[in-house]
């Protein structure tokens, strides 16, 4: 089975990935994330100042990246997110802007117009989320989904817009609705994700929720979370 762990950012859904795949010894995917793809593809830029056009390549990137992951692992495997997260991010940047920090004092932390180039933007980002959710619907079985319980980690990268967060989530479980792929909305502590998760699509543990979650946080702590800016200047 092929399950997608999904959820907006700071809803835990990485760590959670890490101590389930240890916890059931379902392999997971290595995909790089947005934020080490940043530093090479656009040196000495944080994700806030890349521009609509820029953007398009990192989606890109990010999706090349997650289908090369898949098409490792087989037919089973837990994902961190799936190429739903780059259609959407790049959407719902189009309703909050292309830097969400930007907007979050604005009404519903919205942009006010669209700029001719951001229509243009919005209509190439639509035609990525035809290609994107078929390749979604066609490689994953199910979904489990993240309730964001926690608030936003202010760590410099993530967009401080709860707005654009909430944008994020309701979108992404209407597409799967759409698409109809099965999803589960779980939340709880870290043990309680782990048992649940493991519940629903009865994979036997491995070894304790403890021991699993320890082994996430070492997973966890060898990522580089400098900022972009920061990574570029030490290359």
């Amino acid at each position: 089975m092929k399950i997608a762990i999904s959820g907006t950012y700071s809803a835990g859904k990485t760590s959670t990935v890490m101590a389930l795949a240890h916890y059931t010894g379902v392999p997971r995917t290595l995909a790089r994330t947005i934020r080490e793809i940043l530093p090479e593809t656009f040196p000495g830029k944080a994700l806030s100042d890349v521009a609509p056009h820029e953007f398009l390549q990192l989606m890109l990137r990010r999706h090349s990246g997650r289908v090369a992951q898949e098409a490792a692992l087989g037919e089973h495997f837990i994902s961190d997110g799936s190429s739903l997260q780059e259609w959407l991010y790049g959407a719902g940047r189009v309703i909050h802007g292309m830097n969400p920090n930007a907007t979050a004092g604005n009404e519903g932390g919205k942009v006010a117009e669209l700029s001719p180039e951001m229509r243009f933007f919005a209509k190439v980002v639509d035609q990525y989320g035809h290609a994107l959710k078929q390749h979604v619907k066609d490689t994953y079985d199910a979904y489990v989904h993240l309730q964001h319980e926690l608030p936003i980690a202010a760590d410099g990268h993530r967009p401080m817009n709860e707005a654009f967060r909430a944008t994020i989530d309701t979108m992404l479980l209407r597409t799967l609705d759409e698409l109809e792929i099965p999803y589960h909305v779980v939340s709880g502590s870290m043990p309680e994700r782990l048992e649940t998760i493991a519940g629903i699509f009865g994979l036997e543990p491995v070894m304790s929720p403890a021991e699993a979650i320890d082994l996430a946080w070492n997973d966890y702590g060898r990522q580089d979370f400098r900022m972009e800016t920061e990574r570029a200047a030490a290359a």
